[in-house]
């Protein structure tokens, strides 16, 4: 379905509004920030590092709001679920990792899966009772790579690969995100979740990709890669237009990788219901959370 060249003109009135924005210190965290703050919205802004945070923030023209939030580490996220207070109309799960060298959360998660994943899955079923329109989860064209395996999410029994674990992490996010409609479907709430992809943007996620691959990586994305302002048109799409639940919004351009956003077809391993059944019963027991009917039901 195409979007008929929608831009973040095309966003409307948020005056009143509270969205959550995680990872908003940069690339199109900031810049989702930015626009729905012009829009009138009230931004929370989740930052891990506050002075990088705050150095956005006074860019930014609109009521925005630093908080801390550490998703590699689950202690920090139930600090954060516990002093954002108030309702929240709109949940923008948008920070990650990206191609990081093996390591671990202080969790003991892997760290790709621990923290876009397990951190977000907290987050949201803790702010949950406080949200009253739509959970978006930003994911990543490369979750049709995702091979995610669910008898060793944390790499122990597999030889590691940066890659393919993000890969597996943006799946998860895709099979999150379909679960979580599911089970709004079924409370009955009115409440949506939905996905959405930058297809390949200028950003400081490959900042950890090293060595002559990553040199090659990083040339091609400086080739093919739209700028961060345009990365973010598919999040702010989903955050703030009509559109059904679990949609799955990314660039409508060359190969998905750039354009203007529109909605597309979703990775077809991320639509099987006993596979996000499993992940989500994973996720509710790695995390200690569950979930719990939104605001707006």
């Amino acid at each position: 379905m195409g979007t008929n060249r929608w831009t973040s003109a095309g966003i409307g009135d948020l005056s009143g509004h509270t969205i959550v924005v995680t990872g908003a210190s940069s690339g199109i965290g900031a810049v989702t920030s930015r626009e729905l703050a012009r829009a009138g919205a009230r931004v929370v802004m989740a930052v891990r590092d506050l002075d990088k945070g705050g150095a956005v923030a006074d860019t930014i023209a609109g009521q925005v709001e630093l908080r801390q939030l550490d998703l590699t580490s689950l202690a920090s996220v139930r600090n954060f679920a516990d002093v954002c207070d108030g309702d929240i109309d709109i949940l923008i799960n948008n920070a990650g990792v990206m191609h990081a060298p093996e390591g671990q959360t202080a969790d003991g998660f892997e760290l790709h899966i621990g923290t876009n994943h397990l951190g977000h899955f907290a987050l949201t079923n803790l702010l949950l009772p406080r949200v009253k329109y739509r959970v978006v989860n930003v994911t990543s064209l490369l979750s049709s790579r995702g091979r995610i395996d669910l008898e060793d999410l944390n790499w122990d029994r597999r030889d590691y690969s940066s890659s393919q674990a993000y890969a597996d992490s943006k799946l998860a996010n895709v099979l999150f995100t379909y679960e979580l409609q599911r089970r709004f479907t079924r409370a009955g709430s009115t409440a949506r979740a939905m996905s959405a992809h930058p297809g390949v943007a200028k950003t400081n996620l490959l900042s950890h990709v090293t060595g002559l691959a990553g040199s090659f990586t990083k040339l091609a994305v400086s080739v093919i890669a739209q700028d961060v302002d345009s990365g973010a048109l598919p999040t702010l799409f989903a955050a703030t237009q009509d559109i059904p639940g679990n949609a799955f919004v990314g660039p409508g351009g060359f190969a998905h990788t750039r354009g203007f956003p529109e909605l597309a077809k979703p990775p077809h391993a991320s639509q099987n219901p006993e596979r996000a059944a499993r992940l989500w019963d994973l996720s509710c027991g790695l995390t200690n959370t569950e979930f719990t009917r939104p605001r707006n039901f």
